[in-house]
């Protein structure tokens, strides 16, 4: 079961509550909900895949993901976080009365990290609409919520909107952070006081206060206003049609400053480079690194996938020059390389 990028989740020799129960357990409840809240909740629903053991992210993900998704669309159309569908074979949707229905994967986008899916029958229940999340401001009140109905939703405060970026080659320019955290928070509902969905939960951050605030545990999600501008084309296409950006295959963190390597996908661009765990990169194509979002942003202005990039670095005090030939994610993930 992943419950975020690390493919963690709670639970110790199988007798600890996952999924609907753990939620409702470590949920203090919610009274008083607005009615278009309420009325809104049975379009949250559970989310089950599968994967194949050989797969790229069955390592670092795990081969049975449990989250949850949207309902969308009457047609059964669902919105979740797209690492719980990345590479699986099968895909289970459970709605608020406990059935279950078999899906398949319509859509992913890995720039902003939605997926869609849809059921092989349709989901008697009424869609959830968009709303704007860019009304969601600091200390903005809204709900969380999984598949249960009230007693798997949470009321929480917006901590924060600002720019993340993930060690994943990933970054959001205007991600929302909300407290208290959510227990099982992959593909969740972050809903808003009139009942539309304004974000997908996507990760668990110990820093939801900010850079410079003390420690206190929350989530980040995804502002569903990231999804608009490409819906039409992930429904129709799958995917998007724009040029893949140039993808490095490593996990890049900031330490004392600087832009570090913390590991390496087997097999990657930046693996057949060479590129090692503890490499501290300074430069591409001689432009100076700043920080992670600042690399990203230079790797993808560089040009599309398959485009060579030049990383001056340094290992044990030794500064060199790597050329690294870009691969496209998509392109490693579904085929087994770049």
């Amino acid at each position: 079961m992943a419950r975020g990028l690390n493919g963690s989740a709670n639970g110790a020799g199988g007798h600890a509550p996952t999924g609907r129960e753990a939620v409702e357990a470590r949920l203090p409840g919610v009274s008083n909900l607005p009615p278009e809240v309420a009325a809104a909740l049975p379009a949250v629903v559970g989310l089950r895949t599968t994967i194949p053991a050989d797969r790229r992210t069955a390592r670092t993900l795990g081969t049975e993901r449990e989250g949850h998704g949207i309902l969308i669309g009457d047609d059964g159309l669902v919105v979740t976080i797209g690492y719980l569908i990345m590479e699986a074979d099968t895909v289970t949707i459970t709605d608020i009365d406990g059935i279950d229905r078999p899906a398949h994967i319509v859509g992913y986008d890995y720039e902003s990290g939605f997926g869609l899916v849809r059921t092989e029958r349709p989901i008697r229940l009424k869609p959830m609409p968009f709303g704007d999340s860019d009304t969601l401001e600091l200390r903005s009140e809204a709900y969380v919520a999984g598949l249960g109905g009230e007693k798997a939703t949470l009321k929480v405060k917006v901590a924060g909107r600002r720019e993340f970026a993930g060690y994943w080659e990933y970054l959001l320019d205007n991600a929302i952070f909300t407290v208290p955290a959510y227990p099982l928070w992959g593909g969740s509902a972050l809903i808003g006081q009139d009942g539309a969905l304004l974000g997908v939960g996507s990760l668990l951050v110990q820093e939801a206060l900010g850079p410079g605030a003390p420690a206190f545990p929350g989530n980040m999600y995804v502002p569903i206003n990231r999804l608009k501008p490409i819906f039409q084309e992930l429904l129709s296409k799958g995917g998007l049609s724009t040029p893949p950006r140039p993808w490095l295959g490593l996990y890049s963190v900031e330490h004392m400053g600087q832009v570090v390597v913390g590991g390496v996908s087997e097999g990657g661009p930046a693996d057949r480079a060479g590129l090692q765990r503890g490499d501290i990169l300074h430069a591409l194509d001689g432009q100076v690194l700043d920080d992670v979002a600042d690399f990203y942003r230079k790797l993808w202005a560089s040009g599309p996938a398959g485009t060579a990039v030049t990383l001056r670095m340094e290992r044990d005090n030794d500064s060199f020059e790597v050329t690294v030939r870009t691969g496209d994610r998509a392109h490693y993930h579904r085929f087994g390389s770049d």
